[in-house]
């Protein structure tokens, strides 16, 4: 059974905090958060708006996409590290919203990496018979974790969320290959107290390795070549991360999702949002090789090899 994405929806929240905003905050400057982060701005959601919120306004939007209702959902998975409250689950809560009566719900934590956990939760549902249409979402209130006085941090984050619709497509199409791994012994470089904790020096050098290893991995498990590579969208985490990753596939510059420039780092919301971008830009197109590739907390890293389209 060939297993992919039948529909994609965002949120963006409205409010906009730039780099100058940041410079009346905290010790920084618009020269270098760019050169080191490649972000201009990024979105905040407003303090009556949750993550499950803005999970259910990409929720809409994919199910709308892909010509469902949500009674046609069975499964609904959420990556996030910030859900509304420790339970119930984001989840549930979709499900409630979108009228999935006999969907089942859950959230997954695996931090950035969290929307390909979900994706590959998702796809095995779905090979197994066990379920036909499953939801899958990434969604994440950073704003809410961050510590808005520490400039190491601050600059990054931003909220948002992304939903995707998979379900049965045609031969040859679909997920072709993935990969997923986690480090335990990392856990220490990239952790949440009460705020985000990071070694900015040990998490980067992690993905730049492992990011480019993983993109050639998922690209090997399928049976093709980085020649055969058509689109990179890679977690918005660090421009710079994200162009080494980009570098060892052989792509061109614009055949890079790179949504960090408006959006900051999202989590486990960035590469759906950023698929979501892509296809309103026209970057992607049917049968399409696209890698999707992640990293995050834990330490955890995922990645997908996928032949666009339905």
């Amino acid at each position: 059974m060939n297993v992919g994405i039948i529909g994609m929806g965002s949120c963006i929240p409205d409010k906009v905090l730039t780099n100058q905003d940041l410079e009346k905050m905290v010790d920084t400057n618009d020269e270098w958060i760019r050169t080191r982060t490649g972000i201009q701005e990024r979105r905040i959601a407003e303090d009556s708006m949750n993550t499950s919120h803005m999970a259910k306004i990409a929720a809409d939007q994919a199910l709308k996409d892909a010509g469902l209702k949500g009674e046609d959902i069975d499964c609904i998975v959420v990556a996030t590290v910030t859900p509304d409250n420790p339970f119930p689950s984001v989840g549930c809560l979709i499900q409630e919203h979108i009228g999935a009566v006999k969907a089942v719900a859950m959230d997954v934590s695996a931090a950035c990496a969290g929307f390909m956990y979900a994706m590959v939760i998702g796809k095995q549902f779905i090979e197994t018979n066990t379920y036909k249409n499953v939801l899958v979402i990434g969604a994440e209130k950073l704003s809410r974790i961050t510590d808005w006085d520490d400039r190491n941090t601050a600059v990054l984050f931003g909220d948002g969320a992304g939903a995707a619709v998979l379900s049965q497509v045609s031969e040859g199409r679909g997920i072709l290959s993935f990969e997923l791994g986690s480090d335990g012994r990392g856990a220490k470089h990239l952790y949440q107290e009460k705020n985000i904790v990071m070694n900015g020096r040990e998490v980067f050098k992690f993905a730049v390795r492992q990011m480019g290893e993983s993109c050639m991995n998922v690209v090997e498990k399928a049976g093709l070549t980085k020649d055969d590579v058509d689109f990179l969208v890679p977690h918005q985490a660090n421009i710079r991360i994200m162009e080494a990753a980009r570098e060892r596939l052989g792509l061109p510059v614009e055949k890079m999702a790179a949504t960090i420039k408006k959006f900051g780092n999202t989590s486990s919301a960035s590469i759906p949002m950023a698929i979501t971008e892509s296809l309103k830009n026209g970057k992607i197109k049917d049968d399409d090789i696209i890698v999707l590739v992640g990293f995050g907390g834990g330490l955890t890293w995922g990645a997908l090899a996928i032949r666009w389209g339905k």
